[in-house]
């Protein structure tokens, strides 16, 4: 089933990266992939704006089937591929709305962490100290929250619960760039920890950014925070 699979990706991208993950834990090891470069625009290629006219990534083909939202694409593996590998949505309403609820949040988190870290794209006429340090201020208080969510749910837990679901899954490529942009640990102490737990997990690290093994630190984009 997996060779009738095309997925177009790029290294370190969290979108992209939660695909990868949904695939392996669905164990749909074996599927077509090609590895794009954002900074050489290969994403914005003909055969890419010919399964997606956004020309963005991720891009995922399976079979006549092309869905290209990181979300939809891990909802739809889960869905089409229930009974195989890990069962990342469960039965019960109440855990599955949590489950939907921290993947739905993860938008938040990714967008704050964004505005911080990659902050040196905004235009150079377009900077502001005052924009950035409301943009710091508000990921801090997004940390918090997610930081409390983990508390609530006690020692060694996931981000549903005591098992691993779609929302580890999409939140975890976020999440594993807080260490490597040296974001202080105190100002997310249980995100850290969750973070060790997870980063060995084998889909996870079967799926781990290239150029992150090459490279594991990052710029000190968070290192002020």
């Amino acid at each position: 089933m997996a060779q009738s699979m095309m997925l177009y990706w790029g290294s370190g991208s969290p979108p992209c990266w939660r695909v990868m993950i949904a695939l392996e834990e669905k164990m749909l090891q074996g599927y077509n992939h090609k590895l794009l470069s954002f900074e050489k625009k290969e994403h914005k290629s003909e055969e890419v704006k010919a399964l997606n006219p956004r020309a963005e990534l991720p891009t995922f083909k399976h079979g006549d089937i092309v869905v290209n939202e990181s979300f939809a694409a891990c909802l739809y593996l889960e869905s089409a591929f229930k009974s195989q590998g890990t069962r990342l949505i469960p039965d019960d309403p109440a855990e599955q709305a949590l489950v939907y609820q921290r993947v739905f949040e993860t938008n938040n988190l990714q967008q704050k962490m964004y505005d911080v870290a990659f902050y040196d794209h905004v235009p150079e006429g377009e900077r502001h100290e005052s924009a950035l340090k409301r943009n710091k201020e508000s990921l801090i208080a997004e940390l918090k929250l997610w930081d409390g969510y983990l508390e609530k749910m006690g020692k060694g837990s996931y981000l549903a619960g005591k098992n691993f679901t779609m929302a580890d899954v999409v939140c975890f490529p976020v999440i594993a760039y807080f260490p490597r942009l040296h974001c202080p640990r105190e100002r997310c102490p249980r995100l850290m920890e969750y973070y060790e737990m997870l980063k060995d997990r084998p889909s996870i690290k079967a799926s781990w950014p290239p150029h992150w093994l090459e490279k594991p630190e990052g710029p000190d984009t968070l290192k002020n925070l």
